[in-house]
């Protein structure tokens, strides 16, 4: 199993910047692929930016540019930067993290952050 932990979230004027942070926990297997992704009302939830251990990493278009997404590996940490906010950003930010063991391949999420941009 993998517990996900979640911080950083809040209010923030438009043109502002947060730091989202989110730690797995596990007692085996490993984790893959980790990654935000996010989700306002009335809208399907979406893939903000994901990255790899190998450090590849993908981003929405809608994002490119002004939000970043790091990790430690040793940690299984992931961290997503968000500058230059807009009211559009916000949503329910959900961590992803990508269980491996042996065969079997999982998806775990954490419990969402709320990020709120005024404008």
């Amino acid at each position: 199993q993998v517990q996900l932990v979640e911080s950083g979230g809040g209010l923030v004027q438009a043109g502002g910047s947060l730091r989202l942070s989110c730690a797995a926990s596990l007692t085996t297997g490993s984790i893959n692929t980790m990654g935000w992704y996010r989700q306002a009302p009335g809208n399907q939830r979406e893939l903000v930016a994901s990255i790899t251990t190998s450090d590849s990493r993908n981003y929405a278009d809608s994002v490119k540019g002004r939000f970043t997404i790091s990790r430690d590996n040793a940690k299984n940490t992931v961290f997503l930067q968000m500058n230059s906010l807009k009211p559009e950003d916000t949503a329910l930010y959900y961590c992803n993290a990508v269980f491996v063991r042996m065969w079997v391949t999982r998806d775990f999420w954490g419990q969402g952050t709320q990020v709120t941009v005024s404008s």
